[in-house]
């Protein structure tokens, strides 16, 4: 693992070799904790996206004919490596996204379960069923093929982990992938396309880098038989439709408004320690991310309290340093994003109680920082209340009842998380029942399913009919039915 003392020129990875694009397009990539420049990422042409998807296509032939126990063997010498390469992949990801090194850490943890959740799959899931006689002298089975090349558009926010939502299940069911990842955060594949390279046949991993003209070959491409997607809603949409159109099948994952209610009977304590990173975490940059803090009752006052000294002793700063708990923005544009909608919440009438737009690192002056920031006094008709910061804000509301809570949850657009803080069961049991969304946290902030789970999302939150994790193994197979009968 050599990358990282190298220079910071992003290659693609096709057929089994780094090679750097002919693009004179490209764009720089950055350290967000030092606000300065560290390398660039070109934007693909069509013909070396059209390269990977051939190197893709010439490799399937072979690799789906590897007994499946053999190819079982390949993930459990990706899942060793990325474990021997631990500490390079996580500083990749601080270095690039600028999230806590104990963030990027546990991102890595994820995409790792991904890869164990992949073994068991093939040794569980990819079995077929078989009936004798189900007609005189006739029997029926019916057994899991893999449908050839997949691509796979990543987000900015877990450059690692959301592409190993999907890798590996694609590859131990006998396909091979083309992987485009975030132009903003591309380092951490690179890295990972290292271990790729030493691991898999060529052209079974491909990844290629670049924006819309990317991502516009991969949904045309009639060699490529499926799209997966991670990103804002506005895309997922677009992804949907135009890969449906062209007769792929598509997983794509949108936006989030997620919502976090306490009740009057909740233990604040535990509570609010929990809550804490939910909002802020990752600098509020992930689709968990908790924006909308609902107090129901009499807890309003000693919830928002506690809330907010709680929030004033998180310490900002950079990544790698181990006191850190919220990292920079992923960039200056992110940034002034996040400040724009915080100049709107004022403009609302949202009561400002705590502002991180003045916050300093003084060892790192250009850094892309934000404090944490709350809104008091929001009402769900501002647009604070509505639309996907992304970024550490939160707003604080009140209701009555958790009748009400949940009317305020389901008006939203998004369906992807919502967690409820409670020691009843009636309710907690009514709010997991009643509320439409894919991810439901029960005295759990973060409502974050492990790989063997799919990944949830409803209303604008996904766009499908198959989530990310182990639900792809439907996803990246058809079903063959097999009717025989022996004169």
């Amino acid at each position: 693992m050599s990358k990282l003392v190298k220079s910071l020129r992003i290659d693609n990875l096709i057929n089994g070799s780094f090679k750097p694009s002919s693009s004179e397009r490209r764009q720089p990539i950055y350290d967000p904790g030092a606000g300065e420049e560290i390398g660039f990422v070109p934007f693909s042409t069509k013909e070396e996206v059209k390269d990977a998807i051939g190197a893709a296509e010439a490799a399937y032939d072979k690799w789906s004919k590897i007994p499946v126990p053999d190819r079982i063997q390949y993930l459990f010498r990706l899942k060793n490596e990325m474990e021997s390469h631990k500490d390079q992949l996580a500083r990749s990801i601080t270095l690039n996204h600028g999230k806590t090194i104990s963030e990027a850490e546990g991102e890595l943890e994820r995409a790792i379960q991904n890869v164990e959740s992949a073994i068991s799959v093939a040794y569980t899931l990819y079995k077929g069923e078989y009936m004798p006689t189900v007609a005189s002298g006739i029997d029926e089975m019916s057994e899991r093929v893999p449908l050839g090349v997949f691509a796979s558009i990543n987000p900015f926010n877990f450059p690692i982990m959301v592409p190993f939502w999907f890798i590996p299940y694609a590859l131990v069911l006998g396909n091979t992938i083309v992987v485009k990842p975030s132009e903003i955060t591309p380092l951490g594949m690179f890295m990972v396309g290292e271990i790729f390279q030493k691991v898999f046949p060529p052209g079974v991993v491909n990844i290629v880098n670049g924006a819309k003209e990317v991502v516009d070959e991969l949904l045309s491409n009639p060699s490529i038989k499926g799209i997966t997607f991670v990103g804002s809603t506005n895309v997922a949409k677009y992804i949907y439709k135009t890969a449906s159109e062209n007769g792929k099948k598509v997983s794509a994952s949108g936006g989030a408004k997620n919502f976090a209610v306490v009740m009057p009977d909740a233990k604040l304590e535990q509570t609010v320690a929990n809550l804490i990173p939910s909002f802020f975490g990752n600098a509020g940059q992930r689709c968990l991310a908790n924006a909308n803090l609902v107090a129901v009752g009499g807890v309003y006052d000693e919830l928002k309290r506690k809330f907010i000294e709680a929030s004033k002793r998180l310490v900002v700063g950079y990544g790698f340093d181990r006191g850190t708990d919220i990292g920079p923005l992923v960039t200056e544009s992110a940034k002034n994003r996040v400040q724009g909608y915080i100049e709107k919440g004022i403009e609302e009438g949202a009561k400002l109680v705590l502002d991180g737009r003045n916050v300093r690192v003084p060892d790192y002056p250009k850094g892309f920082y934000l404090g944490p920031t709350i809104f008091d006094e929001v009402s769900p008709d501002m647009v604070i209340a509505k639309e996907e910061i992304f970024g550490p804000v939160a707003n604080i509301m009140r209701v009555e009842s958790i009748e009400e809570a949940i009317e305020l949850i389901n008006r939203s657009r998004y369906g992807n998380a919502a967690s409820i803080f409670t020691t009843s069961g009636v309710v907690a049991r009514k709010f997991a029942s009643e509320v439409i969304a894919g991810n439901i946290g029960v005295n759990v902030a973060v409502a974050q399913p492990m790989a063997f789970f799919p990944f949830g999302g409803m209303k604008e939150s996904f766009f499908g009919v198959l989530h990310p994790q182990i639900e792809t193994v439907n996803f990246y197979t058809d079903r063959k039915i097999v009717i025989q009968r022996w004169f």
